[in-house]
């Protein structure tokens, strides 16, 4: 911190605070009381919380309350179809002061330069974004992937500023396995945060894959599941994103006991959803609505994910915190009325206060590259009269296998929606290898789609 003697100074109450909130309703996200008190703010930090009276600004809050800025600690942006600097216009004035991501979908197409573009984007916007450098880039080897970050890509995106530690870990069968690639990944990492993604693991498995040195887990659907996670040490991600829905399933997990060891994320979350509903915001007001108590609730996106990733001076309204921190006018509806970031009012009444920086240089161009192909590509054989379908499960990220028995034409199997049975189809995009995948989905319960044009 630059400046000491005059922060101490402003914290004594002997200078005057940059700004000084009064009359505020102050959560406490150390020991969950909600103070009446005065915040002075000195340059971007928290002074204190008391009763100081100097200051260059003062605000009358009347009886507002005063929350931590939220922390959005595990958020694919990409998937929220939007670029940073409209996705933070996005999520700021819903309170989102940081999020923490790992980038792995930009990075799937444009590698290591698709990192940095989002990086440098981002470093004038205000928020703040850690880096989890992406471990499973492409995810499987079954996938044709823009790019491939192998374990010497991952020590040199450790090495980023902004880098806390190793993205979610999603090849657990190569951890299992003991595949040397992935394990060099994880031991590159060691020191820092290692996140996890481990659906269904459990038992002596789940023994292995956190004793790796993995002390995360975002993919727990059941509260069994998460049970037992918890129980072998790791922290439990609640996720409510746009297709991922565990917040009413995974909520008694959450105790007196338990609550330190647990976090709210969102992981994928459409731009829709955000306009609509919100962002970290809305898990929260979702589990205060489900019967939380609404400290307890900040503390899952505050103090909880600041403790876990090593956020220093981030996660609550203290003395020598960030001053990013949000107002409410009451608790149990959540709605933020106003977003401050390093002490500057950023959002207001849902709206951003700032304008976006220009984009940086490094631009991804020219990243679709599709080998043409006729519509009979398209065409997917009746091999059987029953085959193989991905059924949906609403609401989850999970799918499960089904039989069907698909409707055929002329020896070609077509859609049929009046059984919720449809062609779906996966072109490959980066290569232009002319590599097209056919298959069956059911549970979309679509009735209609775009209208089909001739493309030359």
């Amino acid at each position: 911190m630059n400046n000491l003697k005059n922060f101490v100074s402003v914290a004594k109450g002997e200078s005057s605070a940059d700004l000084l909130l009064i009359n505020a309703r102050v959560m406490n996200v150390f020991n969950g009381e909600i103070e009446s008190s005065n915040v002075a703010i000195y340059k971007e930090y928290i002074a204190g919380v008391g009763d100081y009276k100097k200051a260059q600004k003062t605000i009358d809050l009347k009886g507002k309350y005063v929350v931590p800025g939220l922390i959005n600690d595990h958020v694919h942006l990409e998937s929220s179809m939007l670029d940073v600097g409209q996705y933070a216009r996005a999520v700021v004035p819903h309170g989102t002061s940081a999020i923490v991501t790992d980038l792995h979908e930009i990075a799937n197409v444009g590698g290591i330069n698709g990192i940095k573009y989002v990086l440098d984007y981002a470093q004038n916007l205000p928020f703040d974004l850690f880096l989890m450098a992406p471990s499973c880039v492409p995810a499987t080897n079954m996938e044709t992937s823009g790019a491939t970050i192998n374990a010497a890509d991952i020590k040199r995106i450790l090495k980023l500023k902004e880098c806390i530690g190793l993205g979610e870990v999603m090849n657990y069968p190569g951890v299992l396995s003991g595949d040397a690639a992935m394990l060099e990944k994880i031991a590159a990492a060691e020191g820092k945060i290692v996140d996890g993604h481990a659906p269904g693991i459990n038992g002596l498995n789940l023994n292995a894959y956190i004793g790796a040195g993995i002390g995360s887990d975002h993919e727990s659907v059941a509260l069994a599941e998460a049970v037992v996670k918890l129980r072998r040490g790791m922290y439990v991600m609640i996720r409510e994103g746009s297709s991922e829905k565990n917040l009413e399933a995974l909520l008694p997990l959450v105790t007196d006991k338990t609550y330190p060891r647990c976090l709210f994320v969102t992981d994928d979350r459409h731009a829709e959803d955000i306009f609509h509903d919100g962002d970290i915001d809305a898990v929260v007001r979702k589990a205060i609505k489900l019967g939380l108590d609404p400290v307890r609730a900040v503390q899952l996106a505050t103090i909880n994910p600041a403790t876990y990733f090593r956020l220093e001076r981030m996660g609550a309204v203290a003395p020598g915190y960030f001053a990013n921190f949000i107002i409410l006018e009451n608790l149990n509806g959540f709605q933020v009325k106003e977003t401050y970031y390093h002490g500057k009012k950023v959002a207001e009444n849902g709206k951003p206060l700032f304008e976006l920086p220009k984009t940086p240089d490094n631009k991804l161009n020219k990243t679709v590259n599709i080998k043409k192909f006729t519509i009979d590509k398209l065409k997917l054989n009746a091999a059987s009269q029953n085959m193989l379908a991905i059924q949906i499960v609403p609401g989850q990220i999970i799918t499960r296998k089904k039989q069907v028995k698909p409707s055929v034409k002329d020896g070609w199997v077509i859609p049929d929606t009046s059984r919720d049975i449809l062609k779906a189809a996966v072109v490959e995009r980066h290569k232009a290898t002319g590599n097209i995948g056919l298959g069956l989905v059911v549970g979309f319960g679509l009735k209609k789609g775009a209208p089909v044009r001739t493309f030359r």
